[in-house]
């Protein structure tokens, strides 16, 4: 999940610096040439590569004078840490916002797909593809130099990112079906998103920064290979186990109130983050004049807190009620996104982006389980698609928050958009109060609340479905 993170600071100033080279470069080239027509005003040596202008004695470096289409990363000379064209800043809010938005709008496309596809191959094959595209898209991202093949890598993430989310996710809620197992498996899964998200920003910035541009996303193409091979050899993708029954049709999970609860929990929730992706380094390039591994290392507080909330929430959650979780989690979300433009500094967005990933672990936490949930409360308990529905509202915070954010902090400015999108996760929180008490078929709120059926793994045979587990009544071995 690292790769998904780790362009985040990276993108911000690296396409400012190129659209600041490409300004740079035009304006040179419209202006007069003084001297006489044909003389030559700049001698180049070639014994140790400087360019002397001849009536003057300034002396340039002749790699400076490359254009900056051949080294896309390099800064222009006039380059500090304090952007000089404030213009120009605003402008890659819309740019950065539309690149970001990319990746989740092709998810959110090809979600859909993905869900009913589960079903019929199972989730391991899923999976394996979603690696293979990822690390494709990694390799792109390294070597791109252009806005058009950045953004071409970033929707190949899209495409990647939906097999694995909506497969790793199924195939969780399949093995763990109680309900205070799942709860803790996926809060562990969500950890391990978490991870990626904290170690994605500041790794990509400091590399960045220090090194350059193709070497953090070489790193995380090798990282991808060793995780391949796990894959190959753990969850063996060669095989095809399709569902033995039938899943509920999308379009009626779709439906599902509750299910759109759930799922408009996890979009305002996390679109909130998504907001400040593309924007806060902008922002803090703009107001804080902030160097490059700043913009990374701003995103340290959300990232340990979110990991940190994942992991106590898997558990609390399911004790404390996940319905008075995620109201609680929405309404610090929409707290602290409020608070953020009130830093002045990079070391005043630590308490509140803390507020934020803490607060969007909170709901994670509680409404990926939830809706495994409500699949086996109201409908057939095969979830392929139920996760394409949490995984498509996921995307739309990510597809909707950079794409109308930047927009919203050119034309308003950040600490507007901080506002609006904090507000409407205020607003949206008592919504969750519905999720209290969902109701259910007759039947399987007999079994779901049956303290003697365990419950604990479910197996597949010829005959059926049935579950492993002490004191478990044969009455219940059909049940969906």
């Amino acid at each position: 999940m690292s790769s998904r993170t780790d362009p985040v600071p990276i993108i911000p100033s690296y396409l400012y610096n190129l659209d600041e080279s490409s300004e740079a470069a035009l304006k040179n080239n419209t202006l007069p040439q003084p001297g006489a027509p044909g003389a030559f005003n700049s001698i180049v040596s070639l014994y140790d590569n400087t360019v002397r202008s001849s009536g003057s004695n300034t002396t340039a470096r002749s790699a400076d004078l490359i254009p900056t289409a051949s080294i896309p990363a390099a800064p222009p000379q006039n380059y500090s840490d304090c952007p000089k064209s404030n213009s120009m800043l605003l402008n890659e809010n819309v740019k950065v916002g539309m690149l970001f938005a990319s990746k989740a709008t092709v998810q959110l496309i090809t979600n859909p797909f993905i869900g009913p596809l589960t079903n019929r191959i199972g989730y391991q094959l899923p999976i394996f593809i979603g690696f293979c595209i990822m690390f494709m898209s990694t390799i792109m991202f390294a070597f791109s130099s252009s806005y058009a093949l950045l953004f071409l890598a970033r929707s190949l993430q899209g495409v990647g990112s939906s097999c694995s989310s909506v497969a790793g996710m199924g195939m969780l809620a399949s093995v763990y079906t109680d309900d205070e197992e799942r709860g803790h498996a996926i809060g562990v899964a969500l950890g391990g998103l978490a991870l990626g998200v904290l170690v994605g920003p500041p790794f990509g910035s400091v590399m960045y920064e220090f090194v350059g541009k193709t070497a953090p996303f070489l790193i995380l193409a090798f990282l991808a290979l060793f995780d391949g091979a796990l894959q190959l050899f753990v969850l063996q993708p060669t095989k095809v186990e399709p569902e033995t029954q039938k899943g509920t049709p999308l379009l009626t999970l779709m439906k599902d109130p509750y299910i759109l609860i759930a799922a408009g929990a996890i979009c305002f929730g996390n679109m909130a983050i998504a907001m400040m992706e593309p924007t806060l380094p902008i922002w803090m390039m703009e107001t804080m004049c902030a160097r490059k591994w700043q913009l990374g290392v701003a995103f340290l507080p959300a990232s340990i807190s979110y990991l940190i909330g994942t992991n106590i929430f898997g558990t609390l959650a399911h004790k404390m009620g996940r319905w008075l979780c995620a109201l609680i989690g929405m309404a610090v979300v929409g707290i602290s996104v409020i608070c953020v433009p009130f830093a002045k500094d990079i070391y005043g967005l630590i308490i509140p982006n803390f507020g934020v990933g803490f607060a969007i672990g909170m709901v994670d936490s509680s409404m990926m389980p939830i809706m495994g949930y409500l699949v086996d409360l109201r409908h057939v308990s095969v979830y392929g698609s139920v996760y394409a529905i949490a995984d498509v509202a996921f995307c739309m915070g990510f597809a909707l928050g950079p794409s109308i954010g930047g927009s919203v902090a050119e034309n308003i400015g950040f600490p507007w958009l901080m506002t609006i999108i904090g507000v409407v996760d205020i607003f949206f929180a008592p919504l969750c109060i519905f999720l209290r008490n969902p109701q259910g078929q007759e039947e399987k709120v007999a079994i779901l609340m049956d303290t003697n059926c365990s419950m604990k793994t479910r197996s597949y045979s010829t005959q059926g479905t049935y579950y492993q587990g002490e004191d478990m009544d044969p009455e219940y071995d059909d049940y969906d």
